[in-house]
Formats: C-alpha cells, sequence, structure tokens
C-alpha cells in the first residue's frame, strides 16, 4: 500500500467510524483535572498539582491535564497538553511503584525497552518526570503519544468492522512485531486492551512490562501477571523453551476476535483453557506433542477425550477466505509449525497492503534481561537513571536535596 493509498483508506475508515463509540475508557462519567492546592501547602518548584479520581498528580508545570482516560491495575492515565509544544499526551501515574517487587521490575523493564524502540507501529514514551528525591520517590510518571482507545473498546462496541478494517489493524499489529522480534524482543503478552489505535486508524503495540529478550534466561511466566485468554499451548503446558512463535499466536487469538467480536478461547482458568483450544483445533498427533518437555502436560494433553474439532469458516462464515487461511496458520498447537510474523506479512491476505521495503528493523538487537532479585533500593536506582536519558540537563549540578 503507498502513501495515498494508506490514506485514502484511513479517511473511509473515519467515515465510516460512530465517534461515540471510540471511548479510551469504558468509565462514562470522566471529570475534567481540578487543580489543587500542594499537600501540606508545600509546592515544589516546577511542579504544579492537580486532583483526578480522587488521585494527586504532582507533574512538572509544562503540561496540563485536561482529564482521566483510564485506570488500571499500574495506575491512573490522563489526557494533558505539553504547553511547550502543543502537543497532547498521555501521562501514566504509578502509584506506590516500589510497593510490589515484581510490579516495580515491570515498569523498569518498559523503561528500559521504550527507550530504545522507534517505530510507527510501537508506542512511543516521550518523556519520564524526574522526581525530587532520588532515593526516596515513590511515584513515577510516564507521558506517552495520546492515542484515541484501544482494540478491545473497539471490538466491544457497535462499531461495525468491514474485512478492510480487519485487514489494516492486523496489517499494523504484524508490522509493529515483526520490528520487535528483529530487536530479539518477545512481546509476551498481547491482547486488544495492549494495542492502541486513533480514530485515524493509527494502531500501536503497547505495555512492554513483560517483554523479554528472546534469548533470556527467566522465560517463568505466573498465572497472576500474564493474560490466559491469549496465551500459547506451550506457556500454558509450562514448557521450558519458546520463542516469538508464542507472539504469532496471540496475534492469531486477537484476530479472530477481530473477525467475531469475541474471544476464541476464553478459559476460565489453565487446564479449562486448554481444553477450549483442542476442542477447536482439534485432537493433536503424536508428532505434534513433541515439543511438550514436560511428561505431566502432555499426558494431560493425551489424556482428553478425542475431538475432531471445529471448522473455522463456520465459526467465522462471514470472514473472507484467505482470512481464515492465515488464521489457521496462526492458531497451530505446535510452536514449530506455527507460521512466522515474516511469512504471515508475505501471506496472500496481507500482500495487498504490505510492503516489505517500508518495515526495517531494529538498528540493534536489545538486550532486557535483568536480575530478578533485584531489591527496591537498587530498582529505584535503575528507574532514577532511566529517567536521566529524558534529561540531560539533570545529569551537570544535581541539587543537594536529590541525593
Amino acid at each position: 500500500m503507498d502513501f495515498a493509498e494508506k490514506e485514502r483508506f484511513k479517511v473511509s475508515f473515519f467515515l465510516g467510524v460512530k465517534k461515540e463509540n471510540w471511548k479510551r475508557s469504558p468509565l462514562k462519567k470522566k471529570k475534567m483535572a481540578t487543580q489543587v492546592e500542594p499537600p501540606n501547602g508545600i509546592g515544589t518548584q516546577g511542579k504544579h498539582y492537580y486532583s483526578m479520581w480522587q488521585a494527586l498528580f504532582e507533574i512538572d508545570t509544562k503540561y496540563v491535564p485536561i482529564k482521566p482516560i483510564g485506570r488500571g491495575a499500574y495506575g491512573i492515565v490522563c489526557s494533558s497538553v505539553n504547553r511547550e509544544t502543543n502537543e497532547k499526551v498521555a501521562i501514566k501515574k504509578i502509584h506506590n511503584a516500589f510497593e510490589n517487587r515484581v510490579d516495580a521490575l515491570r515498569t523498569l523493564r518498559e523503561l528500559k525497552l521504550l527507550r530504545h524502540l522507534r517505530h510507527e507501529n510501537v508506542i512511543a514514551l516521550k518523556d519520564v518526570m524526574m522526581p525530587i528525591h532520588r532515593r526516596s520517590f515513590k511515584d513515577v510518571y510516564l507521558v506517552y503519544e495520546l492515542m484515541d482507545t484501544d482494540l478491545h473498546q473497539i471490538i466491544k462496541s457497535s462499531q461495525s468492522l468491514t474485512n478492510d478494517h480487519c485487514q489494516y489493524f492486523l496489517l499494523q499489529l504484524l508490522r509493529g512485531l515483526k520490528y520487535l522480534h528483529s530487536a530479539n524482543i518477545l512481546h509476551r503478552d498481547l491482547k486488544p486492551g495492549n494495542l492502541l489505535v486513533n480514530a485515524n486508524c493509527d494502531l500501536k503495540i503497547c505495555d512492554f512490562g513483560l517483554a523479554r529478550t528472546s534469548s533470556g534466561k527467566d522465560q517463568f511466566m505466573t498465572e497472576y501477571v500474564v493474560t490466559r485468554w491469549y496465551r500459547a499451548p506451550e506457556l500454558l503446558l509450562c514448557c521450558d523453551n519458546y520463542g516469538t512463535s508464542i507472539d504469532v499466536w496471540s496475534v492469531g487469538c486477537i484476530f479472530a476476535e477481530l473477525l467475531g467480536r469475541k474471544p476464541i478461547f476464553p478459559g476460565t482458568e489453565c487446564l479449562n483453557q486448554l481444553k477450549l483450544i483442542i476442542n477447536i483445533l482439534g485432537s493433536q498427533r503424536e508428532e505434534d506433542l513433541e515439543f511438550i518437555d514436560n511428561p505431566k502436560a502432555r499426558k494431560y494433553i493425551k489424556s482428553l477425550p478425542y475431538t475432531s474439532g471445529k471448522a473455522l469458516p463456520c465459526l467465522y462464515p462471514n470472514a473472507h477466505p484467505l482470512a481464515i487461511d492465515l488464521l489457521q496458520k496462526m492458531l497451530v498447537f505446535d510452536p514449530s509449525k506455527r507460521i512466522s510474523v515474516t511469512e504471515a506479512l508475505q501471506h496472500p491476505y496481507m500482500s495487498p497492503l504490505y510492503d516489505p521495503n517500508s518495515n526495517p528493523p531494529a538498528q540493534v538487537p536489545i538486550d532486557l534481561d535483568m536480575v530478578e532479585d533485584l531489591g527496591e533500593e537498587m530498582i529505584r536506582e535503575m528507574m532514577w537513571k532511566e529517567m536521566l536519558n529524558y534529561h540531560p540537563e539533570a545529569l551537570t549540578g544535581e541539587p543537594e536535596v536529590c541525593s
């Protein structure tokens, strides 16, 4: 797709959008940000204070908050304007960032990763606000480019999604993922809620708190942190080794959800998740279970009642035949036989849109491996050093209050 075709597609897509359906959050009453006095009446130079959803935001004075737009397990997000550049941004406040060590590592991992990534289908981290006290700060403020909504909100809305929509969303997801994999990065938590979208049809991958380098030693993923419905069989079966194909499985689940407007494998727990997968894909042949290196897991899969599975064209009768063919190649139980991201982009379903020359790889592989048992003080210090990359002026002459 050349530039002119892309712009025509965006215009036609935008004209078909019901604006009331493009919501960043299901919460309807979004009060505007309210400026408040600093705690105890004592403010800090260069900062001003706002209240949103009963949360206090202590932010740099160059940012003027507009309203809260989202709330999640890791903080509150508000839309804002950078009055120095007049650019709209999203500010995420992570409250008590070091209260939970796992969550603190997740934030640090995202900081380390996004500093290196530059791709139009990957969310950009524009700024990280410098806290006042280097060794005792608790809250972290991340500044991202502002997007209108996410794919989860679009899927569950009444917005009509044509084959062109599905095709274009999938193209951008695969392009962003190819870039990540070229940088040696596994996202590991792809889902509709982690795909941000604008009304002009731009899609960007976000939330890299679970990302790892594909050669990383730490391959363990807990039930708590990983979204089950989009989890590849090799992860559900606790396999020790896995690679980029886990992200391809997640893309397949997202693609199916775009086609059917509901999750394809909405498991209630791990074993139920596996049963749902087998019920649709069908019982697997012996040679397709060789990748399972956990004897108990292999025994469980073989113990499930035989099923011939369900035909995807019957599940998605309105889908384009080439879309079904690509989906079948993504949702393959054996990861070694699953289509790769590059192959998916070259599939006939994608060929009308994909230009291989427009998707250069990352310049260098990224090393994201970290010691997982770091203490709070070390995580805070590493986070501080990451923040300095956005504030080179703070490298010279740090004020005494920061030490």
